[in-house]
């Protein structure tokens, strides 16, 4: 009787493989629905990232043109074919606590060269805002004018530092909305040399941007943002 006591209080061999088995096969489970999970994390994560990143530029765009201001002579908006250029006006400085200290031309706010472009980093083509520094005076505006134009053809090193990456794209298009149509800057600008008054040409009516954004990230296909004045009608 003592020995059939002995023998049903243990576990045999194969009673403790099998239950080292099924204990092997939960943690493999288990560690499936964790790595599962954490990469459904990082994949809207990533969505996240790209659509917050894409909205901020498309904002910063409109903010940009909304700004714009007109500067003798170089001051104003540009295309060429490779790169956008304006001449933006900053009512405070970058903390947006303080009033910008007064530059090109005097008046309030500070100015600034704005340039937009496209070009191919780490392997991918991305969509590019650059900036230049506060400008105090018309010579400063002259140079920044030409940093900015040199930063979409062949950009040094010290001109990439003041470049924010947008969004992975394969292509960008602009047009301007003159005389009730929509058509290229460059074409555009050869009906227009009549109206160019002091090295300046007519600012367009709008703005088209077309971004064919590329695949592999959480938005992707051509995307068209139209910008108008603000007080088209008072212009």
């Amino acid at each position: 009787m003592k020995r059939a006591i002995a023998r049903s209080a243990g576990f045999t061999l194969v009673e403790v493989l099998v239950a080292v088995a099924i204990m092997a096969l939960l943690a493999v489970m288990a560690w499936r629905g964790l790595d599962g999970m954490s990469r459904a994390q990082t994949r809207t994560q990533s969505y996240s990232d790209d659509v917050s990143a894409l909205q901020a530029g498309l904002a910063q765009w409109n903010a940009d043109l909304d700004a714009l201001t007109q500067l003798p002579p170089v001051g104003g908006l540009d295309f060429d074919g490779r790169v956008l250029r304006l001449t933006r006006q900053y009512l405070y400085d970058e903390t947006m606590t303080a009033p910008a200290a007064a530059g090109v031309g005097g008046g309030g706010g500070s100015i600034r060269v704005i340039a937009w472009g496209a070009r191919v980093l780490d392997g991918k083509r991305q969509w590019l805002r650059w900036q230049s520094a506060p400008l105090r005076s018309r010579a400063e505006l002259q140079s920044a004018w030409q940093q900015a134009a040199l930063w979409g053809q062949n950009p040094t090193e010290d001109l990439r530092r003041r470049e924010v990456a947008i969004s992975a794209v394969d292509d960008w298009q602009v047009f301007y909305y003159r005389n009730n149509s929509w058509t290229s800057p460059l074409s555009s600008a050869t009906g227009i040399v009549a109206g160019v008054v002091g090295g300046q040409a007519p600012l367009p009516d709008g703005v088209r941007l077309v971004l064919s954004l590329s695949g592999g990230q959480a938005l992707s296909g051509t995307l068209t943002r139209d910008w108008v004045w603000p007080a088209l009608g008072a212009r």
